[in-house]
């Protein structure tokens, strides 16, 4: 069972929301949909759920052309942001309605209300109005009704956006494990990076209608492909600098140098763009070759236990996400320090042409 997007486009009002996009996914797999507002994550989801039909190319379902079908002809099932559960039923009855909408009767509705409420730990609900519940339960509902129908496809919208962050990481660490058990194909859309390395999975990366890069999430994120891709599977936004190779040594903006060891040996002499992120920087020297940086730090958020430093490096806007809680002067210069070993290169096109080297160790 394998759901492919072949070429296809999606173009509104002359304006493109999905550039030309390839991309198979596998039964029972995990895929994680990852970029920031109006990447085309939902055009995308749209597309791949038959709500919204392509400009160009067309969407096989186990190698079968379902570009024209209707979304009721297809299996597929959808779980949005906002909760949508029925009111006015019980739990039972809004995990059994798209079953009897289906014709199923009686004692087949039944058993599968029944598994799908213990799979997804409602049994004791079932007798419950949806108001009733907390918003994880709810949710929690709105995904039984999904997984009740058997849909070989589910599309999952920033499903846990509006919940709070207990419910949020509760329901993060129990929906792989629902897929899992399953077997559908489950497509899930964030904004956030550290959901999709919650996840797992697979993540495809989106920056403007564009997917940027599609592989196992571990091998995304150490690996990206390019600086667009670094800059959306990081959080806060991957920061850059500009740095020169001349033989055997790497020169940065504020005069600093490191040895181009590994593969940045093997770098032709030239530009590059260097980029590292923000829980890289640090405030104190913990290595003994950490080159050092001056910028002026503009802003400074508290997150209980970490600071995050926002800094102005000669023009560079810079984030720095820095253990514990300092007491530092807005406007004035700060000290900061990077060790090389996270540092990632990329050519003048953006292409990444070295991964940083505790990426190729991990």
């Amino acid at each position: 069972m394998t759901l492919t997007l072949d070429s296809v486009t999606k173009v509104v009002n002359g304006q493109v929301h999905i550039h030309p996009t390839d991309l198979t996914l596998e039964k029972g797999t995990m895929n994680v949909l990852l970029g920031p507002t109006l990447a085309g994550k939902t055009s995308l989801m749209r597309l791949m759920a038959g709500l919204d039909v392509p400009n160009e190319g067309r969407i096989l379902w186990d190698g079968k052309d379902v570009t024209g079908m209707r979304v009721q002809d297809r299996q597929v099932a959808m779980v949005y942001q906002q909760f949508i559960n029925y009111p006015s039923m019980s739990v039972y009855d809004n995990i059994a309605s798209p079953l009897r909408l289906m014709g199923k009767k009686g004692a087949e509705v039944d058993a599968a209300v029944k598994a799908t409420a213990d799979l997804m730990k409602l049994t004791p609900m079932l007798d419950r109005k949806p108001l009733e519940l907390s918003g994880g339960q709810q949710q929690r509902c709105a995904l039984a009704r999904a997984l009740v129908k058997g849909a070989g496809l589910v599309l999952l919208d920033e499903p846990l956006a509006n919940l709070d962050y207990k419910l949020r990481e509760e329901l993060r660490i129990e929906i792989p494990k629902i897929f899992e058990e399953s077997g559908a194909i489950f497509v899930y859309a964030t904004t956030e990076p550290e959901e999709a390395l919650l996840l797992g999975g697979n993540t495809a990366t989106l920056w403007e209608g564009r997917v940027t890069q599609f592989g196992s999430t571990p091998e995304v994120y150490r690996r990206p492909v390019d600086a667009t891709t670094a800059r959306v599977f990081s959080d806060p936004p991957m920061n850059f600098l500009q740095v020169s190779k001349t033989g055997s040594k790497l020169m940065f903006g504020d005069g600093q140098t490191a040895p181009a060891t590994g593969k940045l040996a093997e770098l032709a002499d030239g530009r590059y763009t260097a980029g590292f992120r923000p829980n890289h920087l640090e405030i104190g020297k913990h290595t003994a070759d950490a080159m050092q940086f001056t910028a002026q730090l503009s802003v400074t958020e508290l997150t209980g236990s970490e600071t995050f430093v926002h800094l102005d490096h000669h023009g560079e806007r810079w984030v720095g996400l820095v253990h514990g809680v300092h007491d530092l002067t807005l406007g004035a210069d700060l000290d900061v320090y990077l060790d090389p070993s996270h540092v990632y290169v990329f050519g003048e096109d953006g292409a990444l042409v070295a991964p940083a080297a505790y990426a190729l160790a991990a």
